[in-house]
């Protein structure tokens, strides 16, 4: 008699439901990818907390009519069932894969899942603590479906023998403090840039299918509409008070998480050149690209855009890029020089964000609705 087909994490109703189907899978000696999930760099996904009460006085009538319509699309669940394995996954040659490319492969496995599963997190706790039914429902669609999409990449690193222990990061992994409108910024611009980056992937491999390595690439289009749903929202709720995108200091940390999201984004992406490599990418074009539809997208919330144009941008990011190394190396160096040059390093890079920050912005209004569609 056969054994029951064990329910999957890609049509589960609520976050719980998906984590539990994670753990009820044959144990894998996964400690070394939890280590890596767990580890706290600025480069690496973060775990956040925040005023969930603050988030629960929101009130979300001055985008009433956007609000219900973006809710009832999520509920409807377009992507139910998607997260999953079928005739389109093809065979994986994990042990003939040229060991770097495996290595940055999996690292990049490795964050995407660790960043899915942070925005779990925190969106099933605000839906734990919360009693507004406006931001509690809002939530636990999104949790819904960032553990569906932790849980796929958790499928895909199964294959190569490892997986990341989503229940030890809950527990484990250090928590930072945000206040709810650095929440606001950083993951709506997280949830958009995940969008742009996803979908030109895919409509790069859809062009070029030669350079598809790995099937996962094939779920990308769904998947960042998932992404881009969520940035929705978080437009909708950056809406709610004017004073987030309007106060001259709020305007300021606009501006410093555009910058800190791009910066970042440019050297992590510059750290996998073999990964690039073998999707036919050149990761400098790719960077630019994603900040262009990114910048393109932000404008239904923000008031300005980052200059990407300007002779001061590209340099600066070469030179945070090259100081993340120093820092890097001279952490793994370890002893009195290898202290002194990860110091220097840091220098490097707070000179070169303030050269990025500095950039004088490109303004424009902010229009009167901001829902969009994917277009890309």
């Amino acid at each position: 008699m056969n054994a029951p087909t064990p329910l999957h994490s890609s049509t589960a109703a609520t976050a719980e439901e998906a984590i539990a189907r994670q753990e009820a899978l044959p144990p894998l000696s996964n400690e070394a990818a939890t280590d890596v999930a767990m580890q706290n760099t600025l480069l690496t996904p973060r775990f956040y907390t925040t005023d969930f009460d603050e988030m629960d006085a929101i009130d979300v009538s001055p985008v009433r009519e956007e609000w219900d319509r973006l809710i009832a699309a999520m509920k409807a669940d377009p992507n139910r069932g998607h997260f999953k394995k079928n005739e389109d996954w093809d065979d994986v040659d994990w042990e003939g894969m040229e060991p770097r490319l495996r290595r940055e492969f999996i690292d990049f496995l490795i964050s995407s899942c660790t960043a899915e599963f942070s925005g779990c997190v925190l969106y099933k706790e605000m839906k734990r603590r919360g009693s507004n039914e406006d931001i509690t429902t809002l939530f636990q669609l999104m949790a819904r479906d960032e553990a569906r999409h932790a849980g796929f990449i958790n499928d895909a690193l199964r294959e190569a023998g490892i997986a990341v222990n989503l229940g030890f990061l809950t527990r484990q992994k250090k928590y930072t403090y945000f206040r709810p409108k650095f929440i606001y910024y950083a993951t709506y611009l997280s949830e958009k840039i995940g969008y742009a980056r996803y979908i030109t992937i895919f409509r790069h491999l859809e062009a070029h299918p030669e350079h598809r390595f790995h099937p996962i690439f094939k779920w990308f289009r769904e998947w960042c509409n998932d992404e881009f749903s969520h940035g929705e929202a978080f437009a909708l709720l950056l809406r709610t008070d004017p004073r987030l995108t309007q106060s001259f200091g709020n305007r300021l940390w606009i501006k410093f998480f555009l910058t800190a999201v791009y910066g970042t984004m440019w050297v992590r992406d510059h750290q996998r050149p073999v990964f690039h490599d073998a999707l036919g990418v050149d990761v400098t074009w790719y960077g630019q690209e994603v900040f262009r539809k990114t910048s393109e997208i932000s404008k239904q919330a923000f008031p300005f855009t980052l200059d990407i144009d300007h002779p001061r941008w590209r340099p600066n990011l070469d030179r945070l890029e090259r100081a993340s190394v120093q820092v890097a190396t001279g952490k793994a160096r370890g002893g009195i020089a290898g202290t002194a040059s990860r110091i220097a390093g840091m220098a490097k890079a707070t000179l070169a964000f303030a050269g990025l920050y500095s950039i004088p912005v490109i303004p424009n209004e902010i229009p009167a609705t901001s829902r969009l569609e994917p277009a890309y």
